[in-house]
């Protein structure tokens, strides 16, 4: 099956501080391809370069054919993405949202009613749609930005934590949605998630990161079989280790960057 994102010997140093250390992996098109890792493992970072939002020190990234580096503009034409941090304007309608979002991705104006209403559809807001956005819920939110992510129609989709912090009722929801778009469109779906149990239940592929170097991947069994474990989670705990680990690694390594230059100054 062709690979719709290719990575090769992709790295992100700031400064004294590796964040990700000449990883490579494919994802086939079509299929749920989850990337886990403990807390500053690299994730973020990874997801970040593989997006557009930061520059690899070295390495190359294909989307859908498209170099990463040389060719930003259809590279970020094929991918949607849901941030784990909120993205919305709340003083906005959900309708309005969207519609700023097409507009920026080039929907033709012809078309671009259609599609918002489609994608509305499909994460069950349509009738919503007039409502402020600072009056939904939370799992509300999380549905519009899936939609938002889809009004452009992306080859593959980006999502980072969709479900943390939701009650189950709303984790099965998103769930069901996004298992939706992966077997009634074809779309490929890139995940992050801390809860293992979804990823056991829905990726067709799973890499591990942990200190920047993805330490293992395969389909769930595969790896079960190879860490000699009954579940995903506790081949994760097997293969990364019990402790607690700090957050935002990277973001320190940058504060303390940013500390040295005001000394130096």
């Amino acid at each position: 099956m062709q690979n719709i994102l290719s990575v090769q010997s992709l790295t992100k140093k700031f400064d004294d501080f590796t964040a990700v250390k000449d990883i490579s992996f494919n994802v086939e098109t079509g299929s749920i391809f989850a990337f886990l890792g403990p807390n500053g493992a690299g994730k973020s970072t990874t997801i970040k370069m593989l997006t557009t939002v930061l520059k690899p020190t070295s390495g190359k990234i294909s989307i859908n054919g498209f170099n990463v580096l040389k060719e930003q503009d259809q590279a970020r034409a094929s991918f949607g993405i849901v941030f784990q941090d909120p993205s919305l304007d709340e003083e906005l309608t959900a309708y309005e949202n969207i519609v700023y979002h097409a507009v920026i991705y080039k929907v033709p104006k012809k078309e671009r009613d259609e599609r918002i209403k489609k994608a509305l559809e499909i994460v069950g807001l349509w009738n919503r749609r007039e409502d402020y956005v600072k009056n939904y819920s939370g799992g509300m939110k999380r549905r519009l930005e899936i939609a938002r992510a889809l009004v452009h129609y992306p080859k593959i989709l980006f999502l980072d934590e969709p479900t943390v912090g939701l009650d189950p009722q709303t984790r099965n929801s998103i769930w069901s949605h996004i298992r939706g778009l992966n077997k009634e469109k074809g779309m490929t779906i890139f995940l992050t998630t801390h809860y293992m149990e979804e990823a056991e239940a829905v990726a067709d592929q799973i890499a591990i990161i942990d200190h920047g170097k993805i330490i293992e991947s395969g389909t769930v069994e595969e790896i079960k079989k190879r860490t000699e474990t009954q579940s995903l989670e506790e081949a994760f705990l097997k293969l990364t280790g019990r402790d607690i680990r700090d957050d935002n690694i990277g973001d320190k390594t940058r504060k303390r960057r940013g500390i040295r230059r005001r000394i130096r100054h």
